[in-house]
This record gives C-alpha cells, sequence and structure tokens, in this order.
C-alpha cells in the first residue's frame, strides 16, 4: 500500500511555532477500521489523520500494522488531548483516547519526541 498526499496537517505549538505533515484521510468506515494495516513504512514527514462523525472516546490497537507510531487524540475543536508515544506494531493491546476526541493522527513513532509535542498544542489541515 503506497502512501497518496490528500492533504497537509500543521501542528501548531504553544509557543506558535508549526511542523507540517503530509497526510492521508480516514473517513469512511472501511477506512478507519484498516488505517495503517498492512503498511511497511512511511515517510518521516507523512501521517494519517482519522476524521470520526462523532466525538467519544475512540480507542485504537496495532493489529495488522508492521510500523510502530504515535498516535494523537485530538479533541473537536481540534487540540491534541492525549498522545501514545512508540505504539509497537501487531501488538492488539487496547490504546484509549481516554477523554472524548473526533481525531485521531498517527505518526512514526519518535515524531512527539523529535518534534516535542505536547498535549494542549493545536492542529489544522487542509486538502488537496
Amino acid at each position: 500500500i503506497t502512501f497518496t498526499k490528500e492533504g497537509e496537517l500543521n501542528i501548531i505549538k504553544v509557543d506558535s511555532s508549526t511542523k507540517s505533515l503530509d497526510i492521508e484521510f480516514a473517513e469512511t468506515e472501511y477506512e478507519t477500521s484498516t488505517g495503517l494495516m498492512y503498511r511497511e513504512s512511511m515517510e518521516g514527514n507523512q501521517g494519517m489523520l482519522f476524521i470520526f462523525q462523532d466525538e467519544r472516546t475512540h480507542n485504537f490497537y496495532m493489529k495488522n500494522t508492521y510500523i510502530p507510531l504515535d498516535l494523537f487524540f485530538i479533541t473537536k475543536d481540534k487540540k491534541i488531548a492525549t498522545i501514545i508515544e512508540n505504539a509497537m506494531p501487531l501488538n492488539e493491546s487496547n490504546l484509549p483516547s481516554e477523554v472524548p476526541v473526533t481525531y485521531v493522527l498517527e505518526t512514526n513513532a519518535g515524531f512527539a519526541k523529535e518534534w516535542n509535542i505536547k498535549e494542549g498544542d493545536s492542529v489544522s489541515w487542509t486538502r488537496n
């Protein structure tokens, strides 16, 4: 499965600095249930943004996911509420949002640490 850039996402830190990523969107039931499964790699400037119809607690797992990921659970007002770093490949343990969210961003593991992304940082995006 190859990456197809569908938009660009910006993470806006509390100090107003930004970090940009090329993203794919996961919006349909099939896309949100499959996510990054079966991918063997992803570039450092790429990610997947899950968009859900309702704000609620969401649970993820790494079934059939071959690359370690950082997960950013994002509220309807586009603030990062929960960060799970270095989710291990193929691990089916529950990864909960802890609070109601509408969006989830998945990036390569290490992204949160490398760019010092924190809960409370904001996101915005555009579509191609």
